[in-house]
């Protein structure tokens, strides 16, 4: 039986792994992009992953965010079981629990800034009162508040970001979850992106971060490390409180 690797436990589980295994069909073979997973992510937790091609990270991102399913083990999001969810269901639980920020943004292009804030609530049967007003001002918050009524192609890359930033807050979400957010980003700009991280995480926000960039994992307060679908280290970049950081490395016996 596979053991979880020792993190603090005193907040509240968001995102809960147990013995999650996900295994696509490759020709003749099959590949266990997640193995025997056990993982949990805690609230105001803010956790880079990483690990080489194949080791299992976009897979991850992709069954936090409820946009695949894992072949066998449980998967809750704020204790809600997500296994036997239909389609709809799982997008009505990502537009009330789950943000997202992608690399390459994600934008409508036929939707201006506004509406791209306000994509994800789309979803939802009745709509947040007051909403629009909540959409300015994120917009505000990040920059684009005199942009309201710009479409993507009028903006640059940072910029686009930021509207994706800020429609990953729409919802006021559990959990945020970033793949190579900063990856087509000029330095200077991915440093401001990261800055708008760091705030999020100090305000109590939970965040994964997908990145192969090492710089940016140290941003995070949690390092989680895979290989070959399992993790193979749990690093402490900073505690909770401020306090010094640590690290754990995951033994061979299995993801979590």
């Amino acid at each position: 039986m596979s053991s979880r690797p020792l993190v603090h436990t005193a907040a509240e589980p968001v995102a809960d792994l147990e013995h999650v295994s996900r295994v696509y069909r490759m020709g003749q073979t099959d590949v266990r992009a997640l193995d025997d997973f056990s993982f949990t992510f805690r609230q105001g937790e803010y956790w880079a992953v990483m690990g080489s091609s194949g080791s299992g990270k976009s897979t991850l991102l992709n069954i936090l965010g409820c946009l695949d399913r894992p072949n066998s083990g449980t998967y809750r999001v704020r204790g809600e079981d997500t296994q036997g969810l239909s389609d709809d269901d799982l997008s009505e639980l990502r537009s009330r629990h789950l943000g997202f920020v992608f690399q390459n943004y994600n934008l409508l292009p036929q939707l201006n800034v506004l509406e791209n804030i306000l994509v994800p609530i789309f979803y939802q049967d009745v709509p947040p009162p007051g909403i629009e007003e909540r959409a300015k001002e994120l917009a505000r918050r990040v920059g684009l508040g005199t942009r309201l009524e710009h479409r993507p192609t009028e903006l640059s890359g940072g910029q686009q970001q930021r509207v994706a930033i800020a429609r990953a807050l729409i919802n006021d979400p559990a959990l945020i979850l970033a793949d190579e957010a900063t990856g087509n980003l000029d330095s200077t700009t991915a440093q401001e992106i990261l800055a708008l991280l760091d705030e999020l995480h100090a305000e109590g926000k939970t965040i994964v971060l997908v990145t192969h960039e090492p710089e940016v994992g140290k941003r995070a307060q949690h390092l989680l490390r895979l290989k070959d679908g399992r993790i193979e280290e749990v690093r402490h970049n900073r505690a909770p409180s401020g306090g010094p950081s640590s690290s754990n490395t995951a033994g061979t016996g299995g993801a979590g």
